[in-house]
């Protein structure tokens, strides 16, 4: 995709007032990680004149909107962090809340959500923005006709395919059939519901219990929902590297979200290149000769001029600091040049 759908079903949330008040008016009950200067900014901009559960105005609140924009860009708007304390190789705060932010609505309500935000982004001119708030944010989401074309082909040949992502899972199978992948070949960012409504919380995997909110589709939590999900795999042996003839034979992504369930793929790791350094750091050190790297399809990115700094900061570590990425064998990976854009 160019654009996330997430976001974009967010952003549209945004603007026809689907947000809801959280309990209490208390934004720290919707992300265990939002830090108290997130949720106080936030109370300050969205105010408690309404009632929790019912719809906040952020279509004419601009404070509101603009603060949540904010956040969902991991920032307050006074530039405070919005989330800590996470595991950064499973989960990022950003996305989690805006998975949060679909909170008090059934998964049929959310899917019309997304499809009228599918058809307002794939209805726009390729390049819109839209305002939400003050803010200039995507207007637009194109579905890439050659990861289509790839999908068919390999459909055609007899390979299953699926869609993993770290969108929300009802608003992922909205989209899935753009490039033909049907609703139950979907593993998105999966919540826990309680009478039929999305909670704010986190359905669990490789053994985390679900409302633990602590792993999600997000680096090696990706790896542990594809392995639970499609593999069949249970407990904490989700999160290691499965046997080679138990693996996915291809897997393609773009985002540093996708490095390990990328690097998991046993005949080809497919990289569209956003000069993300952890995923192209692997792409370019090509450990195995499968990986293959091609530009964005629409817009691509500039050549980045410095090497990747492969050697000294690529890897995000759990605690969210930065380290030298090694390879397989324990050696590090140099700094390499950026040669496909």
């Amino acid at each position: 995709m160019k654009n996330d759908i997430g976001y974009g079903t967010n952003y549209w949330m945004l603007r026809n007032d689907k947000i809801l008040q959280p309990a209490n008016q208390d934004w720290k009950t919707t992300d265990r990680y939002m830090t108290d200067a997130a949720a106080a900014a936030l109370k300050a901009a969205c105010g408690t004149d309404v009632p929790a559960g019912e719809p906040l105005k952020t279509s004419t609140n601009t404070a509101c909107a603009d603060e949540i924009v904010a956040i969902l860009d991991d920032k307050t708007r006074a530039g405070q962090p919005a989330f800590a304390g996470y595991d950064a190789r499973r989960l990022i705060g950003s996305y989690s809340w805006g998975t949060a932010l679909s909170a008090g609505y059934t998964a049929d309500q959310l899917a019309e959500f997304a499809d009228a935000t599918k058809k307002e982004n794939l209805g726009a001119v390729e390049g819109a923005t839209q305002t939400v708030g003050s803010q200039q944010v995507d207007g637009y989401i194109r579905v890439y006709p050659q990861i289509k074309d790839l999908i068919g082909t390999l459909q055609a040949n007899g390979i299953d395919t699926w869609v993993v992502s770290a969108s929300p899972e009802p608003i992922v199978k909205v989209w899935a059939g753009e490039v033909g992948v049907d609703a139950n070949h979907v593993v998105g960012v999966r919540s826990v519901y309680e009478n039929g409504k999305q909670t704010t919380h986190l359905q669990g995997c490789g053994g985390v219990p679900d409302g633990d909110d602590s792993v999600m589709t997000y680096v090696d939590g990706k790896r542990c929902w594809a392995n639970q999900a499609i593999f069949g795999v249970k407990g904490p042996a989700a999160f290691e590297r499965l046997p080679i003839e138990r693996r996915q034979i291809l897997a393609a992504g773009d985002s540093v979200t996708d490095v390990t369930f990328v690097g998991d793929a046993t005949a080809v790791h497919l990289v569209i290149n956003r000069n993300k350094p952890e995923l192209m750091c692997r792409a370019y050190d090509n450990a195995d000769g499968k990986w293959l790297i091609n530009p964005m399809f629409i817009a691509p990115k500039k050549q980045v001029t410095d090497p990747y700094p492969c050697s000294t900061t690529a890897l995000t570590k759990s605690d969210g600091t930065s380290a030298p990425l090694l390879r397989d064998d324990g050696s590090v990976v140099p700094d390499l040049k950026d040669t496909v854009s």
